[in-house]
């Protein structure tokens, strides 16, 4: 049955989609960072996956948590030497963390040329649901994607770090004169939203094809989800990037060559809700930088 072929392909996307959107959403709205290196990240995960599964014989789960501890790491410390020095410097940021993504492509050619790579499943097999193959991978993919949806809801809602980060997105100037440390924050916040983008890597590679270019799209349809949503809104991110998700499904499964219309249809939902609300779904106020 198609409609559940589209169901679970969008579900996969705006899973990923949700992951990366979210952790971007964290950073900018902590930190007021445009990462546009975020999405490479998910690549460098994807590479370390198939690095210690492939080439080294380790079991893919391992090479799932090893990448995501690896990325949030290379993450703190490319925050650390490339983002901090310039962070009040909106454009500099911008130019910075673009040439960082395009210095972490160059890398992954020069290691892995420009083949396409695959990893195996954690999970092997099926269940036929309506006649039709849901992979146990399938469901891994998006079942885990909620687990730590879920955890990073908790982490916000109900810790003191959580509560650090949202009154540093509400309003700086106070927080830090309420004593939270501003910087310590912006720390923290890199780390969870890369470590996201580690994670979003590492569920979704059994799933395609590895390549030093595969972070694009997913950066372009991150933004457009974060627009879509409302800049720096978590729950807006989340809610955007399963409508796109479900859109990109839709045109994929129902119209002849979707495939290379999914990213134009997707950005042009995000166009019309921009010119119905211009601040996105869940749009946030910022206070203006004093």
């Amino acid at each position: 049955m198609i409609l559940l072929d589209i169901f679970i392909t969008g579900l996969i996307s705006g899973s990923t989609y949700a992951l990366l959107a979210i952790g971007f959403s964290i950073i900018f709205g902590a930190a007021r960072i445009v990462n546009l290196a975020h999405t490479a990240f998910y690549m460098v995960a994807s590479y370390c996956i198939y690095l210690v599964s492939t080439k080294m014989g380790i079991h893919p789960g391992w090479g799932m948590i090893m990448a995501v501890i690896l990325v949030t790491l290379l993450g703190t410390i490319a925050y650390q030497i490339v983002i901090n020095p310039i962070r009040e410097h909106h454009g500099a940021v911008l130019i910075a963390t673009i040439a960082l993504a395009m210095a972490f492509q160059e890398i992954m050619t020069l290691i892995f040329k420009s083949s396409y790579l695959s990893v195996p499943a954690l999970i092997k097999g099926f269940v036929p649901i309506l006649g039709v193959k849901v992979f146990y991978q399938q469901i891994l993919t998006f079942g885990a994607a909620f687990v730590v949806m879920g955890g990073l809801w908790i982490l916000l809602m109900e810790t003191r770090a959580g509560l650090a980060i949202r009154a540093t997105a509400q309003d700086r100037e106070v927080a830090n004169l309420m004593g939270i440390n501003e910087s310590r924050i912006a720390m923290l916040a890199t780390a969870i939203s890369v470590g996201l983008a580690g994670f979003a890597g590492a569920i979704v590679v059994p799933l395609t094809v590895i390549n030093p270019r595969m972070w694009e799209h997913p950066l372009i349809m991150m933004m457009a989800v974060v627009v879509l949503g409302g800049l720096g809104s978590l729950k807006g991110s989340f809610v955007g990037a399963y409508i796109l998700g479900f859109a990109e499904s839709l045109v994929v499964f129902l119209i002849p060559a979707g495939a290379f219309l999914k990213g134009s249809v997707a950005l042009s939902i995000m166009i019309l809700v921009l010119l119905i609300r211009p601040d996105g779904l869940f749009g946030v106020s910022f206070e203006e930088e004093r």
